[in-house]
Parts: C-alpha cells; structure tokens; sequence
C-alpha cells in the first residue's frame, strides 16, 4: 500500500473521521452532536503534532507526509464540515441564506489558502530548524473547534431569551470573519501549557452549555 504507515498519524485519521462522523449527524438535524465531533477534531489536532515529534527518527519524506496529510485533514475537519454547520445553523430568509453560502464558501477557500500557505513555510521552516513553532501566521483553521461552539451555544441562548432571527445573521457574520482571519497576516502565539489547560476548561464549559440549552 502507498503512504507512511506509524503510531504518529493516528490522531490525524482519527480526527477526519470524526469529521466524518459529524457530517452525518449534521446532514441529519443533529447540530449538537456535529459540534461536539468539531470540538473532538479540535482536540485530536491539538495533539497529534506533539505525538508525531516523539519519533525521532522520522525520515524526511515522513515529516513532509505528515505535514501534507495534517492539512488534508484540517482542510476537512475546520474547513467543509464546519461550512455545512453554518448553513445549516444560518435558516431563515433570503438574506440569511445568502450570508450562509457566503460565509461557508469563505471559510472553505480561507481554510485551503492559509493551509496551503502553511504547507510551504512549514516545509522550508523545517529545512532551517528542528526547534518548535511558537507563533503562527493567522488565525489557526483550528480555532474553529472552540469558536463556533461558542458562537452557537451564545446564539442558542440569546434566541431564546429575545426570539429574534437577527442571532443567525451574526451567526453568519462570525463565521465570515473566521475566514477574513484565517489569511490575515497577523501573529498568534501557539498555546503552551497554561493555554492548553485553558482551552480544556472552555471546552468543557461549552459542552455543560449546549448540554443544557
């Protein structure tokens, strides 16, 4: 069989599948369950970097594979499937139904631009230095995992305490800014320890949130 077969894309897989997965549910009405796969391909991309750097013995074409199929998968998991929950979140009139094709669509091509931007300068970085990234160009296509949780949980809240539909234009709006920062050119420090930890915590306080909305 082609491709490069060991413990370190393990979590990569494992994360397209919940993409996979939460396709499925979503197609079927299930936003809930769709969101809880995103914040899943969240945290198998948070730490399937760490897993793959503890082989030390990579050869070259391993390292470039991975870096390759990483933004594959991302390009599935923080790219097409959240599209499809934003529209599918963003019903109601025309306007609301055009700013979702515009924000999905958006988020697609912004996903692919800055993974494809990342393949070539992780590529070169790593011809340089074998020292960890500390910083990215960008928003990271994984932020996906916690912002649109959020954004859905907060819109879930306020549209039930005002019923009003203006909560899936800004909806709509979010996502559309998501993608204009996936290709900014800005600094993001990468989250260490502390951020890590941070990051476990507001996940768990988004999934006791859309536990009980």
């Amino acid at each position: 069989m082609i491709g490069f077969y060991d413990y370190t894309v393990i979590l990569t897989y494992i994360s397209a599948i919940c993409a996979v997965l939460g396709m499925t549910q979503i197609a079927q009405g299930k936003v809930k369950i769709a969101l809880y796969c995103l914040m899943a391909c969240g945290m198998f991309d948070l730490f399937d970097g760490k897993v793959a750097r503890t082989k030390k013995n990579r050869t070259t074409r391993e390292k470039v594979f991975g870096i390759q199929i990483d933004s594959l998968c991302d390009v599935l998991c923080f790219g097409m499937f959240p599209a499809m929950i934003n529209y599918y979140v963003c019903e109601g009139g025309r306007v609301c139904r055009l700013l979702a094709i515009i924000g999905s669509s958006m988020l697609v091509v912004g996903a692919i631009i800055r993974l494809g931007y990342f393949n070539v300068m992780e590529q070169e970085r790593q011809q340089e230095t074998d020292e960890n990234r500390v910083s990215y160009k960008g928003l990271p296509v994984t932020s996906d995992a916690a912002i649109i949780p959020f954004a859905y949980l907060m819109r879930e809240i306020a549209e039930r305490q005002l019923q009003s539909p203006i909560f899936n234009i800004v909806f709509c709006i979010i996502i559309i800014l998501i993608a204009i920062l996936f290709v900014m050119d800005i600094d993001i420090k990468k989250p260490n320890g502390k951020g890590i930890i941070a990051l476990g915590v507001m996940a768990v306080t988004i999934i006791f949130g859309l536990i009980m909305v």
